[in-house]
């Protein structure tokens, strides 16, 4: 999605479902966040801004490990939520506005780690890396990670018959990719000239959802925004008759957590 035009009006559909965003996304493991930590030097007390916080999955292990977060969140139903949960955490701020938009106080210091979490490719591709550098301090670190959807070969048959329910309403995008296809994600070439790459690395993990949470993690992807209303609850729906064929079963659902780390140069 790195030109697409809809990328502003597609992310701001996440604000419109903070509660089941933060009850049904996928979240990174707690070994990507002591990795991410480790690899970029932070120490506690180290001021770092996250881009696109959302409801703040991945602000809370970083504001745990000590950090000072400032977490800039476009959505205002996203931010508050993000609010309430980091309530505990008086060094940790969240901003609503967007990245883009956002700017530091003027007599703030350089910052020491600038964090994106599945959020980066809603960054406007002229500043995903531009900003996080003017943002860093000599030597900071910036750090994407984020979430990809996996499908093992043995899945159950749920999940290869479930592809129908996407091709009758034109859902874009391939079925996933199983697990061993999914490589650690490097530096892209636009960003070499502002940052070395020092670590890449790939957490599998899964996730179990009942029925119903699955069919609310659906609705809040972009995907599923994508399609339009109409659309949109044709597929839900699909997929809901299909569950129900079934006896709404627990699902598991697979992911491969991707953490790329690079250091800004000068």
């Amino acid at each position: 999605m790195d030109d697409d035009p809809r990328r502003h009006v597609l992310h701001a559909g996440f604000d419109r479902s903070a509660q089941d965003y933060e009850r049904t996304r996928p979240v990174c493991p707690p070994r990507l966040f002591d990795d991410l930590v480790d690899v970029a030097g932070l120490v506690p007390g180290d001021r770092v801004v996250e881009i696109g916080c959302g409801t703040g999955q991945a602000t809370v292990p970083l504001a745990e490990r000590g950090l000072a977060v400032t977490a800039v969140e476009l959505g205002s139903d996203l931010a508050a939520f993000a609010r309430t949960r980091l309530a505990g955490f008086p060094a940790t701020d969240v901003v609503t506005s967007s990245f883009e938009d956002w700017q530091p106080p003027s007599a703030a210091p350089p910052v020491d780690a600038v964090v994106a979490v599945n959020s980066l490719h809603w960054v406007d591709p002229q500043l995903r890396y531009a900003k996080p550098h003017q943002l860093l301090r000599p030597g900071g670190c910036m750090a994407v990670a984020g979430c990809v959807r996996v499908q093992a070969a043995d899945a159950d048959a749920f999940w290869t018959q479930v592809q129908e329910d996407y091709r009758a309403v034109g859902y874009e995008g391939d079925p996933p990719p199983a697990p061993e296809r999914v490589s650690p994600r490097h530096l892209p070439a636009e960003a070499r000239t502002l940052f070395e790459e020092v670590a890449s690395r790939r957490y599998p993990f899964e996730v179990r959802y009942a029925a119903s949470d699955y069919l609310a993690n659906l609705a809040t992807q972009s995907g599923t925004h994508a399609l339009g209303e109409a659309r949109s609850a044709e597929f839900l729906a699909g997929i809901e008759r299909r569950l129900d064929s079934l006896g709404r079963p627990v699902l598991t659902v697979g992911f491969v957590a991707l953490l790329t780390v690079a250091r800004r140069l000068p």
